[in-house]
């Protein structure tokens, strides 16, 4: 099996790739540089496994939440690419991703920061590389943030550090550990994917939806297709 993965939902870049098992990944806390990176980092990476796109089974993308640009820059490549070479698409929740950073099996809190006083929160069951959703995913203030019931819980991600930690607080004496620096990586991704496509769980490029779950538009539709574009052009 071998995929291809984006993950650009926070200001981080990365670019991951399976080759049966083994994984290799790019990543770079870099604002406002993931479209300069995200493609040469792709082509860099199959030329290291020794694959051409040809080769590829399947194309994985972070489908956020997260930054409305950078999800929707994820989800552009992706489909450009997965179009081009008639491969399906494995969107996977970025905090899903983010939830296996915590490296550790049990019960994980991911928070990303959204910022205007808001965090992106997910809450999920870990077990060696996957991670299954135990409540939906919100956006929401931490104040008001429902958290399943019971102690012993893992914490990563930006989400603990925003709004003066106010997460963080709630949650005093119910955390096992926490890395409120951790960012998704698409190495991550790119293992939940491969448990998705073994499972049949890849999709058309054209029915991949993101999670922003805030109602904003990110880019217009001229943006969507030009990202497209960019990505086919270079299958």
């Amino acid at each position: 099996m071998n995929l291809l993965a984006f993950e650009t939902a926070t200001e981080a870049c990365s670019v991951a790739i399976w080759v049966d098992g083994q994984v290799r990944e790019r990543f770079e806390i870099a604002p406002r540089r993931h479209t300069e990176l995200a493609l040469p980092w792709a082509e860099a990476l199959l030329a290291e496994a020794g694959i051409k796109r040809a080769q590829l089974d399947a194309i994985a993308v972070g489908r956020g939440p997260g930054a409305f640009t950078g999800v929707r820059l994820a989800i552009g490549i992706a489909q450009g690419i997965a179009l081009a070479l008639n491969r399906p698409v494995i969107a996977v929740s970025s905090l899903a991703a983010l939830a296996l950073r915590a490296n550790a099996p049990g019960r994980c809190l991911a928070a990303i920061d959204a910022r205007m006083g808001e965090v992106y929160l997910g809450a999920f069951e870990c077990d060696g590389d996957g991670a299954r959703a135990l409540a939906p995913e919100a956006v929401i203030k931490p104040e008001l943030a429902q958290i399943p019931e019971g102690d012993g819980w893992h914490a990563v991600g930006t989400g603990f550090a925003a709004v003066d930690g106010a997460l963080q607080l709630r949650l005093q004496g119910r955390l096992l550990g926490l890395d409120a620096s951790a960012l998704p990586h698409a190495g991550d991704v790119v293992r939940l994917a491969a448990q998705a496509f073994a499972r049949g769980e890849g999709q058309a490029p054209e029915r991949i939806e993101p999670a922003y779950l805030r109602n904003d538009v990110a880019l217009t539709s001229a943006q969507q297709q030009a990202l497209r574009k960019q990505a086919s052009s270079t299958a």
